[in-house]
Order: structure tokens, then C-alpha cells, then sequence
């Protein structure tokens, strides 16, 4: 019996497209990770889309492309999931909550970084309303720190403090990388702007979203559900 999975985003309400494609694309190169599964993807901005992913589907293993739980993944997903009479869908953790995760961001950021400058900025959402983002940030510095990744990790946020500038600021150098799952207006605007305010020398990274190892991260889970 073919397996199913559908990966699910937030997307962008005022312009849907481009975040439908690019989810489209992960979720056919974790389908070519996975033999004999039928593997797509959704955004809850798109309207219409998740629930006929669901029609197509049949009962699909969900897996939240999302960095946190949160109001999105603890309420509007399932909401909009019994709407659509699947309620009780399984679901995997979020995807900046994996634990493969980590291993993925050390590999990815070592060598970065000046000799001379091994720091790491995670640049991440933030929320003057939750601390879910926080925590999953911090979470993420300490599980790197204890993998080994020897150099000094800071995080920083878009929305509350402390704020990319700020951090970045002190780091005299460095790498920053956006603790983002698809890149948007944070990843495109506002991150840059903050990194070109505190006049940060080093470079900033791809969303860890856009990792070329995150399908197959993503495989290994579905696959271990």
C-alpha cells in the first residue's frame, strides 16, 4: 500500500504562489528519498490547497514545515484540519524542532567563519506574544553547543529582543544564519537590514529551510513514524 505525507507551511496570504512552489519542489525531492510513497506539499495561506492535498491523499502522515509549535501548529493546523474531516491525522514534530537538525546546521556552518571569528548569529523570528520561537532558538544553541560546535552562538530576533542589530553589532564578524524555514519578508528585508545596521562583516546564510539535506532529514522522519 502506498504511504502518503503531506508537509505543511504557514505560506504568505498576500502573495501564496511563490511559497506553494517552493514547498512543492521540497516535497517531491523528500518523495524521491522515499520509494513507493506519495510525498506534496501545502501552505494554509493558499486558500483551497491544503484541503485538496487531503482529498488526494487520503489519511497522510503530517509533517509541520514550521520552526516551532506554536499558535499555527497547536491551533490553526488542526483546526483547519478537522474542517477539512481529518482530525485525527498523525503529526510530526516541526520541522526546527527535529532533532537531525543540528547535526544538519553544524555541517552547514563550519568554515563559515574567519578563523579569527568563530561566532554564529541564529537569526531567528521571535514573538511579542509567545515564546515558543525563543525557546526553540535557544534550544537549538544549546543542542549545537552540546554537539560541538565549537564556536560562540548567539541567537537574536526580528521581533523582540534581543534584536539582530544588536547582536550582530558585538560579533565583530561571524556568520549569521536565518533559523527560517522558507524565505520571506524576515529573511529578505528585515534580516539584511539588520545585519547592514550594525555594520556585520560576515555572511549571511541561506534559510536552514533551503539546505539541500533538509528533504532528506525530512524523509528520515516520516519514515521512522
Amino acid at each position: 500500500m502506498t504511504r502518503t505525507a503531506l508537509l505543511i507551511a504557514h505560506g504568505s496570504p498576500a502573495d501564496p504562489e511563490p511559497h506553494e512552489e517552493t514547498l512543492r519542489a521540497l516535497a517531491a525531492r523528500v518523495g524521491a528519498e522515499l520509494p513507493g510513497w506519495q510525498v506534496e506539499g501545502a501552505t494554509l495561506a493558499k486558500e483551497g490547497r491544503l484541503e485538496a492535498a487531503l482529498a488526494r491523499l487520503g489519511d497522510p502522515l503530517i509533517y509541520p514545515f514550521f520552526m516551532a509549535e506554536g499558535w499555527f501548529t497547536g491551533r490553526e493546523l488542526p483546526r483547519r484540519l478537522a474542517a477539512a474531516g481529518k482530525p485525527d491525522l498523525p503529526r510530526l514534530r516541526p520541522f526546527g524542532t527535529d532533532p537531525g537538525l543540528v547535526a544538519l546546521i553544524a555541517e552547514t556552518v563550519a568554515g563559515t567563519w574567519p578563523a579569527e571569528h568563530p561566532k554564529l548569529l541564529l537569526a531567528a523570528h521571535g514573538s511579542k506574544v509567545s515564546r515558543t520561537s525563543r525557546d526553540t532558538t535557544l534550544a537549538m544553541a544549546e543542542a549545537l553547543r552540546a554537539h560541538g560546535l565549537e564556536a560562540q552562538i548567539e541567537c537574536a530576533f526580528v521581533e523582540e529582543a534581543p534584536f539582530i542589530a544588536d547582536i550582530a553589532r558585538n560579533l565583530e564578524g561571524g556568520t549569521c544564519l536565518p533559523f527560517f524555514a522558507l524565505r520571506a519578508g524576515h529573511v529578505t528585508d528585515d534580516i539584511p537590514e539588520a545585519l547592514t545596521e550594525a555594520n556585520f562583516q560576515g555572511p549571511c546564510l541561506a534559510p536552514i529551510g533551503e539546505h539541500e539535506g533538509v528533504a532528506r532529514l525530512i524523509a528520515r522522519a516520516l519514515q521512522a513514524c
